[in-house]
């Protein structure tokens, strides 16, 4: 008899919990961004583990959203309810379950600031004259880079408006074809066929260095001067730094700042399109900033400017790297190749030196040349 109750009551138990069907949202990344209330987006916020019987996000927020690579879902928070159940199914087989759980002790989910560490950074120094190598473009008669234009059909692409209008075409279409995912591992072949090939045919996304090294490419076969800049923190160890393009413009006679991986770019409140130099400064000096209103994360998650500009970048722009030549397949590592690279930093730079540093890599055979200066003047030099 025993027994027979027993049964009965995990028969109920277990028909109770089907009959409790549970939302389930899709993704091909374990890489998940989350909202809290109005405060920004933060991205990679949270790993999805499958191995876990339930993996419990707990928040004081009220209103709480979970981003994967594919889809979102919300939940309105009452503290009376605690509890949200979910599961995120990744690559349509493993199975997390996930919940997020009311804590009115849960700590504050709002971003450090880190504009007040860029505002007090050091000041550059006008007068450094330390070697640094001169910054030159391949040639759009290049035959890889004719061979990109070719393939990619990239005429068709950029179309037959002006050059601001090509720029920018570029840039959308790159942003919608490949996905953005942080926690990619980089193909072995990087250059812009290669990485949109194994883009399409693995169904997968890389991470925005990727996405701007096809983007330079992009332009760099059109004509287009363009480098990519590796955008970091003040610290030397970190664990997230974001990589952009600088486009010259010569309509304008000046660099512009451009972002496939959140389809932006940035303008003063006039409207004139600013390059990354400028947006830095008036980050400083707490000048007004307006991003693009479409600026946005894998089609998805619409970007503030509070966010994107203001805690995103402001981490980022403490210090600057960037290759001495914009050329096709540069980070594509085969035996002998050498690669330079100049690092912009102010002043009060943690690392100050060695001034030019040369290292190998003994699996891949690649050498290495980092220069540093403190003079923006030698970084940003307008292309010939």
């Amino acid at each position: 008899m025993k027994h027979v109750i027993l049964c009965l009551l995990f028969f109920t138990l277990t028909t109770s919990f089907a009959q409790k069907k549970l939302k389930v949202i899709k993704a091909t990344s374990t890489a998940v961004d989350i909202k809290d209330d109005n405060y920004p987006i933060r991205k990679n916020a949270w790993t999805v583990m499958p191995k876990e019987k339930l993996d419990v996000y707990t928040t004081s927020a009220k209103k709480v959203t979970f981003y994967t690579d594919q889809e979102s879902i919300s939940f309105n928070v009452d503290p009376k309810v605690g509890e949200y159940d979910f599961i995120i199914l990744v690559n349509r087989t493993d199975t997390a379950r996930t919940q997020v759980k009311y804590d009115v002790e849960a700590p504050s989910r709002r971003p450090v600031a880190y504009l007040d560490t860029l505002q007090k950074a050091g000041k550059y120094n006008l007068s450094d004259r330390r070697e640094v190598p001169v910054f030159t473009y391949q040639s759009m008669d290049n035959p890889n880079l004719v061979r990109i234009r070719l393939n990619l059909k990239l005429d068709s692409v950029a179309g037959k408006g002006n050059e601001l209008s090509k720029i920018f075409n570029l840039m959308h279409w790159v942003h919608n074809l490949i996905r953005h995912d942080g926690s990619s591992d980089n193909p072995t072949l990087k250059n812009a066929i290669e990485l949109v090939k194994v883009c399409r045919e693995q169904n997968r996304g890389v991470n925005c260095r990727m996405l701007a090294t096809v983007l330079n490419e992009c332009y760099l076969a059109l004509g287009i001067t363009s480098r990519y800049i590796t955008c970091m923190p003040r610290e030397t160890n970190f664990d997230d730094c974001h990589v952009i393009n600088m486009v010259y413009s010569k309509d304008l006679s000046k660099w512009i700042w451009i972002d496939p991986t959140f389809d932006s770019y940035v303008m003063d409140e006039k409207g004139t399109l600013l390059g990354i130099k400028e947006v830095r400064e008036r980050l400083i000096k707490g000048q007004p900033l307006v991003l693009n209103a479409d600026a946005n994360w894998n089609r998805t998650a619409l970007q503030s400017k509070e966010y994107y500009l203001q805690t995103y970048m402001a981490k980022n722009l403490y210090r600057l790297e960037t290759p001495v030549i914009s050329q096709y397949d540069t980070e594509t590592w085969t035996r002998g190749k050498e690669v330079s690279y100049v690092e912009l930093l102010p002043l009060d730079g943690i690392v100050q030196g060695p001034q030019k540093r040369e290292s190998s890599n003994p699996k891949t055979g690649v050498k290495f040349i980092h220069f540093k200066t403190n003079n923006p003047e030698l970084f940003w030099t307008t292309p010939k």
